[in-house]
């Protein structure tokens, strides 16, 4: 927790306190695939995390900001919690488990379109070990199956553990998206904004940049790609007298076959990622952008600590 605030302290200027004013952390937390970063993206009004119908796209903890004038939530979206097959897994595994500690507040989702299985049970043990921080079960896509349907997942994840409260939503719909806002509120201590009025998340641009453009490279690749994909930014320059930022950005893939889906057929696929990114980022940066891409092997990247570390993680 401390460590948490002293980084939003260290970054901004903190506002006055207001009297019962609220302020604190929430986090996210389950399984690859459950609809955590669209929530995310939905409780705070804007886009501060990238989703993807592909699994494991979360590979930092996210945080975005709510701003009330009775409160602000900083909702921590955290990569999907299994169990690792690689040492990144283990690595995103441990930097969750770290989060839990350091919040107010924890949000447990499952989906409503997929049965409880062995990974939610696993992860429910974990989330019971949690003494001290209370845990909301959240039933994420409610508006993807039939309300009987949703009843019923309600009453399976009830059964997982002793949860402080269960509610069903839709982040994509805004079902119940605000009382769940409430709910964590709730939670949180009294005390004064950790943020300033109107920041959305305190990620670093060239951070948000090269997960947009890894949003942009995981549309429509092959089912094991998207697991081998890693984007570092290498320059972000403003053009001189003009409203043009210069980016370069290398695209990471863990074979030389990979690189060849990535780029496409006389580098079309590319092309499209490219444009694709740009766009995001454009509105990102409230600038014009001028985007230079390149795809290079790391080879198996995810398994080695020394390019591991190069890359961020």
């Amino acid at each position: 927790m401390e460590l948490l605030e002293q980084t939003a302290r260290t970054l901004c200027a903190v506002p006055p306190a207001v009297a019962n004013h609220r302020s604190g952390f929430a986090c996210f937390v389950g399984r690859p695939n459950v609809g955590k970063s669209t929530l995310t993206n939905a409780l705070v009004g804007a886009k501060v995390a990238i989703t993807s119908e592909q699994p494991q796209t979360t590979r930092h903890t996210i945080r975005g900001v709510v701003h009330r004038p009775d409160a602000q939530l900083i909702v921590v979206d955290t990569p999907g919690l299994h169990r690792p097959r690689t040492l990144l897994g283990e690595r995103l595994g441990e930097l969750v488990r770290a989060t839990l500690t350091e919040v107010d507040v924890v949000a447990w989702c499952v989906p409503a379109n997929a049965k409880v299985g062995p990974g939610d049970r696993y992860l429910a043990a974990e989330l019971a070990r949690l003494r001290d921080t209370p845990v909301l079960a959240v039933v994420t896509k409610s508006d993807t199956v039939v309300p009987s349907g949703v009843a019923e997942q309600l009453l399976a994840v009830s059964g997982l553990g002793d949860w402080a409260e269960l509610i069903p939503v839709s982040a994509v719909t805004g079902y119940q998206v605000a009382e769940l806002t409430e709910l964590m509120i709730a939670r949180l201590p009294v005390g004064p904004a950790l943020y300033p009025d109107g920041e959305l998340t305190d990620s670093p641009e060239s951070v948000m940049v090269a997960e947009l453009v890894r949003e942009a490279a995981l549309v429509g690749v092959r089912d094991e790609l998207p697991h081998s994909i890693a984007v570092v930014v290498e320059e972000m320059t403003p053009r001189a007298r003009t409203d043009l930022v210069d980016i370069s950005a290398v695209l990471y893939v863990e074979r030389d076959s990979q690189r060849g889906i990535v780029i496409g057929h006389g580098g079309k696929r590319l092309r499209e990622v490219g444009t694709a990114a740009r766009r995001q980022i454009e509105a990102l940066l409230g600038s014009r952008v001028y985007l230079d891409l390149r795809v290079k092997v790391a080879k198996d990247w995810q398994r080695d600590p020394k390019q591991l570390r190069r890359l961020g993680f």
